[in-house]
């Protein structure tokens, strides 16, 4: 059975549309891919194994799977329902909570963030269409992790954020080649507050809507260079240039490696 839900909403025709397939222990790697493609959401999730609140979790996007997704695990968790479940992924133990009210909260793994060559960042704005002299330098460009690359890519106007148009070809290829997921693309409209964007061309979707791992690979960065304090609440802001309004709180907890990442999700009928 093929469940479908709406994840950093509580509008089904707001956030990022998953599937979810509870149980997929009969499904090979084919099938799943197959399923995804058919859905034609960024993701879809597959539990292919439980033992007791220990779920090993597969993700697949229409065109290949994807080492972690924050949005297809937070639509799992609720369609799991309220309690503590760890999700086995491809990069790690992901803990996700479901309180009562069904907000799931995952946990990611340990975030890193390394240097973005310049000829890269070149690269990327080539692909972008987007001139160097629009970037934030208050927001450095980055490649973060939390499971998944992003280069972060901050800009310092709302109109230039909005005005995506890149060069899908050039700018798969070269993610393909980078081993990149998403590029999280950023405008700071307050001192935690965030509007962000996600091409994610290499998994057959012009745009990402909501993208929890690009969420927590971004609260990473913004800890790593010190852009905000250890114990921060942050709201990111995504989808309303697609018509999808998202929703996500990411939170960083002193101590921790990494990243609290939060949201609802409401099933598709």
């Amino acid at each position: 059975m093929i469940d479908r839900y709406a994840a950093f909403t509580e509008d089904p025709a707001g956030g990022n549309p998953a599937g979810v397939v509870l149980d997929a222990s009969a499904l090979d790697d084919s099938r799943m891919l197959e399923i995804a493609a058919e859905l034609g959401y960024s993701e879809t999730a597959f539990i292919t194994e439980q033992a007791g609140d220990r779920y090993r979790v597969r993700y697949f996007s229409p065109l290949t799977e994807i080492p972690f997704c924050g949005h297809a695990t937070v639509a799992t968790a609720v369609a799991l329902g309220p309690g503590d479940h760890v999700f086995v992924t491809n990069v790690g133990d992901v803990p996700v909570t479901v309180d009562t009210t069904g907000v799931a909260t995952l946990t990611s793994v340990a975030t890193r963030v390394a240097p973005l060559a310049d000829a890269d960042l070149a690269a990327l704005l080539g692909t972008l269409r987007w001139p160097a002299a629009d970037l934030d330098p208050a927001l450095p460009p980055r490649v973060a992790y939390a499971g998944a690359h992003h280069p972060i890519i901050a800009v310092t106007s709302r109109a230039r954020l909005a005005d995506l148009d890149y060069d899908v070809p050039a700018l798969t290829a070269l993610m393909t080649e980078r081993g990149w997921t998403t590029i999280q693309l950023v405008f700071r409209a307050g001192e935690a507050s965030f509007d962000v964007r996600d091409p994610f061309p290499i998994g057959g979707v012009y745009e990402d809507p909501a993208t929890g791992a690009a969420a927590a690979a971004f609260g990473g960065y913004l800890r790593e260079l010190g852009l905000v304090g250890d114990d921060a609440t942050l709201d990111l802001r995504q989808g309303d240039d697609l018509g999808r309004p998202s929703r996500i709180t990411v939170r960083l907890v002193p101590g921790e490696p990494g990243v609290r990442v939060s949201g609802t999700a409401v099933p598709i009928v």
